[in-house]
């Protein structure tokens, strides 16, 4: 295996150039100036933007965006145990090209044989206007991301290259072990945010907590690729100055799943329940359209037993990380944010009486 810098400080010219010239972008070009910044907000990777100048004009980008592993330990420690990293390395070396939707070019794609320190480098999407949690968004927007829900779940259903994929089918013991850790997780989160956190919805974390080996064990009927992670925080609005709507980053989530887990997250947890109640069958309809449009179309009684599941993602995705990731101030407005808005819809849906179905046929 090829040697690769594991952290924005450690990436040379040298190391630069050479995947520049693979990439048949650099020609004769080299560089002469090479400097770097963090970005972004993720609690589990570091990403900078590397700014380059070079010693004549070339057709190679004069930014480039790079993704490491948390400098942080306890970040570090579980997105290696859950094979985040090996993950998202995946989706970009594979499964990125099978898929019409908009994700950033790839330069770079290596990790190391433990799952523990990789790099990603790839185009810089700025000037973008990246998604915000915390901020919302408009109808548009969200209608974009549907949009790319259903480009991602309609080319991946039953694909022999999603279902062969090993690394995307966990390691044995994976999903035993989760659950152990996500009791901890609750008793974490129930500790921390008791106060912050509605009667109901914590009650609604309760009552997940109980199940959750239930919610674990179920199986896709229809499996697919999902993102894992589908909300606004890892969407970019508005790609090369508007000239296209939405692209999709942070894919160290995705795994073989059934497709609603993402629209009932982005639903829930994603969008929030000011914007999803009023338009939330407009939304759901258009993802059913544009499936069909892309050849998987799909009933509306099978798409919302499927969605009202899919909605107690957020939570499940909430508790887990606010335990096990470094606590920030952004951090913890963040779970507490996901947590409330899926809480809101798997009450709306009464998600757990659909997951008490469930129990003697785990199908989903």
């Amino acid at each position: 295996m090829d040697e690769f810098p594991s952290t924005a400080a450690a990436v040379t010219p040298g190391w630069i150039e050479a995947h520049l010239a693979r990439a048949g972008l650099l020609g004769d070009a080299r560089i002469t100036g090479l400097e770097h910044c963090s970005i972004g907000t993720g609690q589990v990777g570091d990403t900078a933007r590397f700014t380059i100048a070079y010693d004549r004009l070339t057709a190679a980008p004069a930014t480039l965006a790079g993704k490491f592993a948390s400098a942080d330990p306890t970040s570090r420690g579980t997105a290696a145990a859950m094979m985040l990293y090996v993950k998202e390395v995946g989706f970009y070396r594979e499964l990125a090209g099978l898929i019409d939707v908009r994700t950033p070019q790839v330069y770079a794609a290596h990790i190391n044989p433990e799952g523990t320190d990789f790099v990603l480098l790839f185009e810089d999407l700025a000037p973008t206007r990246g998604g915000n949690q915390l901020e919302g968004c408009s109808l548009a927007d969200a209608e974009a991301a549907i949009r790319q829900a259903a480009a991602l779940h309609a080319a991946t259903k039953g694909h022999p290259a999603v279902l062969g994929a090993e690394w995307l089918h966990g390691r044995e013991g994976l999903l035993a072990e989760i659950g152990r850790l996500y009791h901890q997780a609750h008793a974490i989160f129930r500790e921390r945010y008791a106060g912050q956190l509605a009667a109901d919805a914590m009650a609604l974390c309760d009552a997940l907590d109980s199940r959750v080996e239930h919610w674990l064990a179920r199986q896709p009927e229809e499996p697919c690729l999902i993102h894992g992670d589908f909300r606004l925080d890892n969407m970019l609005f508005g790609v090369g100055g508007g000239a296209e709507p939405i692209a999709i980053v942070d894919w160290q989530t995705c795994t073989i799943g059934c497709a609603m887990t993402d629209v009932g997250y982005f639903m829930g947890c994603g969008i929030g329940s000011d914007l999803r109640r009023p338009h939330e069958a407009a939304l759901l309809g258009l993802y059913a359209a544009e499936s069909a449009r892309r050849g998987a179309p799909i009933a509306h009684d099978v798409m919302m037993r499927r969605y009202r599941i899919g909605a107690l993602h957020g939570l499940f995705t909430a508790v887990f990380s606010a335990a096990f990731v470094v606590r920030t101030e952004r951090g913890d407005a963040n779970f507490l944010s996901m947590a409330r808005g899926a809480a809101e819809l798997a009450l709306d849906h009464d998600s757990i009486g659909a997951l008490d179905a469930m129990m003697e046929n785990p199908k989903c």
